[in-house]
């Protein structure tokens, strides 16, 4: 079972009910500071991370973890209406993105395409 973390100051709760039907998640996290600190830690196979977050944004956190880890696998976590935002953080390497309000089935689909 891939391991994941999960990055974002509001939406874990519902993000953990969703992903952990399929994913073990090993850790959360509700900043990107904490974030890249989290992936050192544990390795996880994959992560989701918000862009809206205090301390440290989901760019900046993006930035940072492929920089040091351009292997990861990030799926951007985006409010309607940061469709700019998604683009920029799709041409930095992230794989894919997921839109609040969650979708159950595009945030499994999202996740399970970074493994196919």
């Amino acid at each position: 079972m891939q391991k994941g973390i999960i990055v974002d100051d509001a939406s874990i709760m519902r993000l953990r009910e969703i992903l952990q039907k399929e994913f073990s998640i090993v850790a959360e996290a509700s900043n990107g500071e904490e974030a890249l600190q989290m992936y050192n830690e544990h390795a996880p196979d994959f992560l989701t991370l918000d862009i809206t977050m205090p301390q440290m944004n989901g760019l900046e956190a993006l930035k940072g973890l492929l920089a040091t880890h351009p292997e990861a696998k990030v799926v951007i976590v985006s409010a309607v209406g940061q469709k700019q935002i998604v683009f920029e953080a799709l041409e930095m390497g992230a794989k894919d993105f997921i839109v609040k309000p969650f979708d159950a089935e595009r945030v499994l689909k999202a996740v399970r395409r970074l493994f196919e």
